[in-house]
């Protein structure tokens, strides 16, 4: 009995990890990699979408609520465009005062303001796509790849594990499911791997998708603004009784 017992060996990830070949070490790790790399984005464009998020709503507050663009100008000027918003908004402004100043000297300033201005403010909106889907081709990648990585190290192990049991002629239940078994780690260190980065990838594009359909229409807004100095369609939302009217901000000088 006591020969038995300790002839018996105990399965599990660490005895797996003992027994693994170059093969198995290798697409162990290479799920940590992908683990590691997926955490790190995750940690970093959650933070990131938050802060971007929480500056961005108190930015359109001011802007809102700003009597001129000289408001605007001046804050942009004291703390800076740390959002997509007043990004926007500090090169929209930018655009509407060089053009004022130089007109259309170059060819990259041909054209009326107006033209100059929604130029600008297709780039700005271009450069933040891209700052959004940043890390997030990495993101797809691990969660389309992980599984079949941990698969391919499934199937690497119950091959060797079906060719020892052939060799040493023990074909009985117990020599064939343990080693089978222990195989199916990798699969599951696979999903493992994979399910979280296929969740924040879904959830980073949606509030990439989200944040991108409120610029295009701040960016709208800033471009009536900028060239009418008032919001669109400003001049008929008086009210028949005095109600309220959209305001109109002046624009910068």
């Amino acid at each position: 009995m006591e020969l038995t017992a300790t002839a018996t060996p105990s399965l599990g990830f660490a005895h797996l990890l003992a027994q693994s070949d170059a093969v198995g070490k290798t697409l162990l790790a290479a799920l940590l990699l992908m683990s590691i790399a997926s955490w790190g984005l995750i940690v970093v464009k959650g933070w990131a979408q938050w802060q971007r998020r929480r500056r961005g709503d108190a930015f359109l507050h001011f802007f809102w609520n700003a009597h001129t663009m000289d408001e605007v100008q001046h804050e942009l000027t004291t703390h800076g465009a740390r959002d997509p918003f007043s990004h926007l908004s500090a090169h929209a402004l930018h655009a509407q005062a060089h053009h004022a100043r130089h007109g259309a000297t170059r060819l990259a300033d041909a054209g009326s303001a107006s033209d100059y201005i929604t130029r600008t403010l297709k780039k700005v909106l271009d450069e933040e796509t891209m700052r959004l889907e940043s890390g997030l081709t990495v993101l797809a990648t691990v969660g389309a790849t992980a599984p079949f990585v941990g698969l391919f190290g499934t199937v690497w192990g119950v091959y060797h594990a079906l060719v020892a049991i052939g060799l040493s002629g023990a074909g009985t239940l117990d020599k064939v499911a343990g080693p089978v078994g222990e195989a199916l780690i990798m699969t599951g260190l696979g999903l493992a791997v994979a399910i979280p980065a296929v969740m924040a990838y879904n959830t980073f594009t949606r509030g990439n998708r989200v944040l991108t359909g409120r610029l295009d229409a701040f960016a709208f807004e800033l471009h009536s603004f900028l060239t009418l100095g008032q919001a669109p369609g400003a001049a008929s939302q008086a009210t028949p009784a005095g109600g309220a009217q959209v305001r109109a901000l002046k624009p910068a000088a």
